[in-house]
């Protein structure tokens, strides 16, 4: 008798524990995915945790190609993604909702030598698609016409991901093409190549809104510069083309349309099928309706009202 006693505890115990594991893997949200969209999940896990101290998060990078890649293998609850989903990618039974708005802005070296002529006339959409999609060297002189001969002191240096991401996807459709269209010295992550542009006085990349400005004091990082974009092909930054010396005013460009998009785009969360944890659909319901207002302060533009409604239907 005081045998079967002690075999029921000991199952009790074991029941009891499998309880506790499985309420606490319910009450964790695993995420992974775009560069571009990891510091506002992070702002959003911090704010959402002070509310819902039960809840717990895992939140790592790795480009959208990672975010993606681990939703459809079901090895997160959420992908981070940041660029436009393709009808091969809905056929495997990717789901959505848009989050946010940001862009992706071609860079250079803050001590490039050329600075001033690029501050004043800026490059085309035909010029940034000969340096990141032709392989034959490009020089500075001869990209901005300065009338000069080409030479080693001019040479442009082309920058790019080595990673799986939305940054390049957009960027390489706002050329014209894919990712695997660009060309240029690969580099890992938006961190990864932000840090490399601001080490070589003659290179050219392109990153994300939140990696080429400091959100807190709204001026451009170390070592980075701005490419303006030259949208009306006059060969001159135009006052309404010059909207780059302060966050607040590309985040406005962006929010207005007088940025492209692309190389605006839209960034989501994504999933394999409608997420079956309710932990995970509450989470997302608070992003697009109370967490909306740490869009802006964290550095993003809100997408508007009519989306966010068709998105919160995709949650019921």
């Amino acid at each position: 008798m005081k045998r079967n006693i002690t075999a029921l505890a000991l199952m009790i115990a074991i029941l009891a524990a499998s309880c506790a594991s499985q309420k606490k893997k319910d009450q964790t949200i695993s995420l992974s995915g775009a560069f571009a969209l990891y510091p506002l999940v992070v702002k959003w896990t911090e704010e959402y945790q002070k509310l819902n101290p039960d809840i717990r998060f895992n939140v790592s990078g790795g480009g959208a190609g990672k975010g993606m890649a681990d939703a459809l293998a079901g090895t997160v609850d959420l992908g981070m993604f940041s660029r436009e989903i393709t009808a091969e990618e809905k056929a495997k039974g990717v789901w959505w909702v848009g989050l946010t708005i940001d862009a992706v802005i071609p860079t250079i070296n803050a001590e490039n030598p050329f600075l001033p002529e690029i501050r004043q006339k800026g490059l085309m959409q035909r010029d940034f698609a000969s340096v990141f999609t032709d392989a034959t060297p490009k020089d500075w002189n001869k990209l901005l016409n300065t009338g000069k001969p080409a030479s080693a002191k001019s040479k442009v240096v082309v920058l790019t991901r080595s990673d799986a991401c939305g940054a390049a996807e957009t960027w390489a459709k706002y050329l014209g093409g894919k990712q695997e269209n660009l060309t240029g010295i690969g580099v890992y992550g938006d961190p990864g190549l932000a840090e490399a542009v601001s080490k070589d006085k003659l290179s050219i990349g392109y990153n994300n809104t939140a990696y080429v400005y400091d959100i807190t004091t709204g001026k451009k990082r170390p070592g980075i510069e701005v490419v303006p974009i030259d949208i009306n092909g006059n060969r001159i930054i135009d006052p309404d083309e010059a909207f780059y010396e302060n966050f607040y005013d590309v985040l406005d460009a962006i929010a207005t349309g007088k940025y492209p998009s692309p190389p605006a785009r839209e960034l989501y969360f994504v999933a394999k099928g409608k997420p079956a944890k309710q932990a995970t659909l509450d989470f997302i319901r608070w992003c697009l309706t109370d967490g909306q207002k740490y869009v802006t302060e964290a550095g993003y533009v809100p997408i508007d009202g009519a989306k966010i409604s068709e998105y919160l239907e995709k949650l019921k």
